[in-house]
């Protein structure tokens, strides 16, 4: 038997919430919603050598040997170059408890200063498990491949995070920096606020700016402005000349209206997990599923709309309706993407 569902006054209680909600705008600290340019993360990167396995290394590769054979060289006990050969004969490729890792560490958004020590993350490239193992050194270098400076080394212990993976692990305060990295904030006077990219469009840009303006410009006007959906230039005012952090602090102090993020439904069909952000409607459509027809229009056809617009139903109404019919997560899934199809989803479908 069919089931019919008219979803036609979830627009009237729809608009009801939206003047609630009109009525008491969010606001945020600026430091919410931005970053300033100059304080992101960088990655450095390095090979290294996993010593200790307990016969989980890589026996017999070639580019394991060479690695042992590099480390061996610089410790003062180089290997003759005709061990290396694949003769069959190789006394390193007999050896088991060694492996060859990728190894990452994060400098974070503030920097990092020579002495400091970071958490680093290994990956096999060759061997079957870490467990148990020690990284005995690792080079690491930045992001920037021409750059062939060192910036950190790296040893220590190795520890699982997940004893079902275990050619990935990590080593706590493991990386040790060798040179400064930092980016400068301030630049000619001037100072870049970058969105994230959740909340950079146009219209945030724009309260952003006027936020500014009221805030520090009270000679100049022309101290902010927008370049474009993600980045707003500011000039540091005369008062804080020399004092660049003071004003950073106060700037990214300074309240805004809680901007709204773009309308947006993430759907991981594995999980079945549905998550509806913003506000996300929908227009007129009828859909026909399995058992389960429904209609959906813009208006109740109880209540005298006027000659106003009316607002479309939310998606976030949809979906509770379907729950409280039992309609399987993998079912309502489907539904969406069909809406999403005909172009009646008001919003961006993210499937994960």
């Amino acid at each position: 038997m069919n089931k019919k569902l008219l979803i036609a006054s979830l627009a009237f209680f729809s608009a009801l919430l939206g003047i609630c909600a009109s009525q008491v705008e969010a606001r945020t600290a600026l430091r919410n919603i931005c970053r300033i340019k100059g304080q992101e993360e960088n990655v450095l990167r390095g090979l290294g050598l996993v010593v200790g396995l307990n016969g989980t290394g890589e026996a017999g590769d070639p580019a394991t040997m060479r690695a042992l054979a590099r480390a061996m060289e610089v410790m003062g006990s180089p290997v003759p170059e005709a061990t290396l050969t694949a003769s069959g004969k190789n006394e390193l490729a007999k050896i088991k408890n060694v492996a060859i890792v990728m190894v990452t560490a994060t400098i974070p958004a503030t920097g990092a200063r020579r002495g400091d020590k970071l958490d680093c993350h290994l990956s096999a490239i060759t061997g079957k498990s870490l467990a148990g193992g020690r990284l005995a050194f690792a080079a690491l270098q930045g992001p920037n491949t021409r750059d062939r400076r060192v910036y950190a080394l790296c040893e220590g212990d190795i520890m699982l995070d997940d004893e079902k993976l275990p050619t990935v692990a990590r080593i706590h305060n493991g990386c040790q920096m060798e040179e400064d990295v930092f980016t400068p904030l301030e630049q000619d006077g001037y100072v870049t606020l970058i969105l994230d990219r959740h909340h950079a469009n146009f219209q945030t840009a724009t309260e952003v700016v006027e936020s500014v303006r009221r805030s520090f410009s009270d000679e100049n006007e022309e101290m902010v402005k927008a370049v474009n959906a993600a980045n707003i230039v500011v000039q540091i005012p005369e008062q804080y000349r020399g004092e660049p952090v003071t004003f950073l602090a106060d700037l990214l102090d300074i309240n805004v209206y809680s901007p709204e993020p773009e309308a947006r439904v993430v759907i991981n069909p594995r999980s079945g997990s549905i998550v509806i952000s913003g506000d996300v409607t929908i227009g007129e459509v009828v859909v026909s599923h399995k058992n389960v027809v429904i209609e959906i229009t813009e208006q109740a056809k109880f209540e005298a709309i006027g000659d106003e617009q009316a607002p479309n139903a939310r998606l976030q109404s949809l979906v509770t309706a379907l729950d409280s019919l039992k309609v399987p997560a993998e079912d309502v899934i489907d539904i969406i993407q069909g809406i999403e199809a005909n172009g009646k989803l008001h919003g961006q479908l993210i499937m994960k």
